[in-house]
């Protein structure tokens, strides 16, 4: 064995620690055991559920060179029987080194020529190879064919290329085991992650969807990203880890709104329901002291009276909707009401509307009082304080970072950090605009209807040209991208 073959086969442990993708180093290996092994063809199979599959396959004279881009050869899987020679290698974990496929009595090679007659080769010599870890499992199978002499003419291989690629086999089987072990706990990390936030959303009726919304359209606005960035022969923004941390990103972005009340999160009206019940009943209990007021002389005007009652009640029913843009009028109307007052069978003042519920009436839009919203605002830095009780990997070291900051605008006026211009990384941004048209166009919140898109489209562009809270570049891009669309 040469030097440089040697080196070559140092150098297959070298690929098998550094790279990420699966797919792409199943290729660099196959790639490498062919260069060493000086031959023209080569499969990688992985066994799937009692079936061989093809996963990567390399063959110089039919310029085939498939599946190191995750997408597999469109051949057939091979039954895990005896009568396929890959099928058997594996069974028995042994290294089966065929000569002359065509020649051998010695093993039932129909099998090989059945996909010789499929693909239009001609296989002559074969070395196959069984990959199992060390426990023992079986994992899939290397094969190589038509070893090339010096001169280029089809040759057995040698007996010391297949203790070689028995050592690389070996090696690659517990690398793929290591990466599948990976890929499982990161799916399982994922799997905790989406049922969280599934969780959050969940708790409130009025936001069962919303991060699942948000995570679809950033997954579409990201690829849009990339494709738009190499049309214009620029650097994708987004390589695969990347993309990973910002979707993670979006998933948790609202996990501090699982410690937020209730009554606040899906509160539908101004009025709380125990202030709108005591209201009703205040009225209704004016109602009946009138009439027995009335039956005893001292009210002279019970129908004004009756309908002032009920004029009452229209208004606080009419501005408690959480559709209602309380006007100026409005707030007249509500405290002049505060000046009414009767007195119960007690003897006791008591006003027609409290001060509390004329304080909650007059919320000018939307259905929270200032103390209420800072209260739903903290959900920001809840966010932040229970994802630094994660720890994350490096590749997802800015999760917290980016979730808890989504509120924050280039403006400086968000918050809960007031950060402005360059504090505000890319990926927030992206966060930001895709939080905002989700709120915007859901129909499911209590406080008011969903948008229509294109007015949603244009509140972002508002909000970008003319308010300077996101990013001009990433808005356009976002309305470009119909991200939302199935």
């Amino acid at each position: 064995m040469t030097e440089d073959e040697v080196k070559k086969i140092l150098n297959v442990g070298v690929l098998l620690s550094s790279e990420r993708s699966i797919n792409k180093l199943l290729e660099k290996i196959l790639i490498s055991v062919m260069e060493i092994s000086h031959c023209d063809a080569g499969t990688l199979y992985l066994l799937e559920e009692e079936e061989l599959h093809f996963v990567i396959m390399r063959n110089n004279t039919m310029k085939t060179y498939s599946g190191g881009d995750g997408r597999r050869p469109d051949i057939p899987p091979v039954p895990l029987s005896r009568e396929n020679v890959c099928a058997l290698a594996l069974m028995d974990g042994k290294t089966i080194n065929i000569a002359d496929v065509r020649n051998c009595s010695e093993y039932n090679l129909s099998g090989s020529v059945k996909y010789d007659s499929m693909t239009g080769y001609y296989t002559k010599s074969m070395l196959t190879v069984p990959m199992e870890n060390r426990q023992g499992e079986k994992l899939g199978v290397l094969q190589l064919l038509n070893a090339m002499d010096a001169d280029g003419n089809i040759c057995p291989f040698p007996d010391e290329m297949a203790l070689v690629l028995q050592s690389v086999a070996s090696q690659a089987a517990i690398t793929i085991q290591n990466v599948r072990y990976i890929d499982e706990i990161k799916e399982l990390f994922h799997s905790f992650v989406r049922v969280f936030a599934s969780a959050i959303d969940e708790r409130s009726p009025y936001n069962g969807n919303h991060t699942k919304h948000m995570a679809v359209y950033g997954e579409k606005f990201i690829d849009y990203l990339n494709v738009k960035a190499q049309k214009e022969g620029k650097e994708m923004p987004f390589d695969s880890v990347h993309r990973e941390e910002l979707i993670m990103s979006i998933w948790l972005h609202d996990v501090g709104k699982l410690v937020i009340p209730l009554e606040i999160m899906d509160k539908p009206t101004r009025l709380l329901p125990e202030q709108h019940r005591g209201f009703l009943h205040r009225m209704e209990v004016l109602r009946l002291l009138s009439e027995i007021d009335s039956l005893s002389g001292k009210c002279g005007n019970l129908d004004g009276l009756i309908d002032d009652i009920n004029k009452a009640e229209e208004l606080v029913e009419s501005i408690n909707d959480a559709k209602h843009y309380v006007t100026d009028e409005d707030i007249k109307a509500l405290k002049q009401l505060t000046k009414c007052t009767c007195t119960d069978k007690n003897g006791k003042v008591r006003h027609w509307l409290t001060e509390d519920e004329y304080k909650m009436l007059s919320i000018r839009k939307g259905t929270l009082s200032d103390e209420e919203r800072k209260i739903m605002e903290s959900h920001v830095v809840l966010t932040d304080k229970l994802l630094s009780q994660i720890q994350f990997s490096k590749e997802l070291s800015h999760v917290r970072e980016w979730a808890s900051a989504h509120h924050e605008y280039l403006s400086g006026d968000g918050y809960p950090k007031h950060l402005s211009g360059a504090e505000i990384p890319m990926e927030v941004c992206i966060l930001t605009i895709l939080d905002i048209f989700d709120a915007l166009t859901a129909d499911d919140r209590p406080y008011k209807p969903g948008m229509p898109i294109e007015r949603a489209l244009s509140v972002l562009k508002d909000m970008a040209e003319k308010e300077g809270k996101l990013d001009k570049a990433l808005t356009d891009s976002f309305i470009k991208s119909r991200c939302w669309e199935k």
